[in-house]
């Protein structure tokens, strides 16, 4: 008996790998600024918690597809949120999005088409489903995102695959996101294509002017919009997650309950009892969400500025918690310290600095690309929704987020040395 050959080369997912090597590095004493990292650091509103506790006591098995109240509090969200036209029979809900995600990609036919930067788990899960992954440069476009001209490319190169094309914003690893015309644009070439769009709008609520907008609009018929609580409402360990499907896609949707109900079986009971509280998005969890916006983006405006001054060059910020610097200025310099790669970058910094950084490389980028995914959130999100309004900007800056001001610190240092 042996592992599968597509087994073999696959390696541990690279956030979570790297979450664990800071905190040995923790344990061992050493001071490590977890830039590495995604999570949300704000708390899971106190509503929703009670409404946990309220519920603790549920233990029957729900619905594969998911809580039928639930499921219409994600439905009515999605429709006065960012105007989808669904009912509470068009959503399914999963112990995550990205076991959804996975799950989708297993059910369906076709190749994946997936932007160059993208998040570290989607081409993994399309090699476990045997599905080849189509990269698109977007290196010319100025936010580091496709656009409509780029798809039209690749459907014309592979006129005669099925394909899928996961489209996620705000962007996970650049923190860019879409214009409406953008959008439009990208839905007119997949329609033209019949291309279905997994639309990865975990992100959305954080779009930092909180004027998110769905792909979904434009091309219904052929979206699905993949979202859930862990970034917006602070519950990335919940693990609970959704998809919202057009009519047209119904099929989907039913064929992927039917694998859930042979793995996962149903999501957490308790959980999706309190994910009714978030997703009827009362006037607290509105606050909530508009200070926790507001807050990530005076650090985000904060860690770019500081940033660019040294020479590095990144996507403008629009949304979430990421940036991607690109140290290429400083590629000369850093050869003589053995730095060639992404990887070897990320690895001298966390050795020397006690910055965590995950590579450019683990996000679809050439290894020799000197790009990183720099997440700001080290910092204690509960004490920073608890500051009174008039201290969220530049001036408070390290009242905020002392460690990712010192992390910005440790960085600008390291590449003057070597300047």
């Amino acid at each position: 008996m042996q592992l599968k050959e597509n087994i073999k080369q696959l390696k541990p997912s690279a956030t979570l790998a790297i979450n664990d090597h800071s905190n040995e590095l923790i344990i061992q004493g050493k001071k490590v600024y977890k830039l590495g990292f995604g999570q949300s650091p704000f708390p899971v509103p106190n509503e929703v918690v009670k409404e946990l506790v309220l519920h603790a006591h549920e233990k029957d098995y729900l619905p594969v597809k998911g809580l039928p109240g639930l499921r219409a509090a994600i439905s009515a969200y999605q429709q006065n949120r960012f105007g989808m036209d669904c009912t509470w029979e068009d959503v399914i809900v999963g112990p995550g999005s990205k076991e959804l995600l996975y799950i989708a990609q297993l059910c369906c036919e076709g190749d994946l088409i997936l932007p160059a930067p993208s998040w570290v788990s989607y081409a993994p899960q399309a090699h476990l489903t045997n599905k080849k992954s189509i990269w698109i440069d977007t290196a010319e476009h100025v936010k580091r995102m496709l656009d409509a001209e780029m798809l039209e490319r690749t459907c014309k190169a592979y006129s005669d695959k099925k394909l899928i094309l996961i489209l996620n914003y705000p962007s996970n690893p650049t923190g860019a996101s879409f214009s409406e015309s953008e959008l439009r644009s990208i839905a007119d070439i997949a329609r033209k294509n019949q291309i279905l769009i997994i639309s990865d709008e975990i992100y959305g609520e954080l779009m930092h002017n909180g004027k998110h907008l769905s792909i979904a609009r434009y091309y219904p018929e052929g979206t699905i919009v993949s979202s859930g609580i862990s970034k917006w409402c602070g519950a990335g360990g919940w693990r609970l997650g959704t998809f919202t499907f057009p009519k047209e896609l119904r099929w989907l949707l039913d064929a992927m309950a039917v694998v859930a109900s042979e793995t996962f079986t149903a999501t957490s009971t308790p959980i999706q009892y309190a994910a009714v509280k978030a997703y009827e998005f009362g006037p607290s969890i509105e606050y909530y969400v508009q200070k926790s916006r507001a807050i990530l983006k005076i650090v985000s405006q904060f860690v770019y500025n500081e940033l660019l001054s040294i020479g590095l060059s990144m996507p403008s910020p629009q949304g979430g918690f990421y940036l991607f610097p690109d140290f290429k200025n400083f590629k000369t310099q850093l050869k003589t310290k053995g730095v060639n790669t992404s990887f070897e970058l990320c690895k001298k910094l966390l050795e020397e600095t006690g910055v965590a950084l995950l590579p450019g490389s683990d996000f679809g980028q050439h290894p020799e690309e000197l790009s990183a995914r720099l997440s700001y959130v080290d910092f204690d999100g509960k004490k920073a929704l608890a500051l009174s309004d008039d201290h969220l900007d530049l001036n408070h800056i390290k009242e905020i987020c002392p460690n990712v001001v010192d992390a910005c610190e440790q960085i600008k240092n390291w590449l003057l040395e070597i300047k």
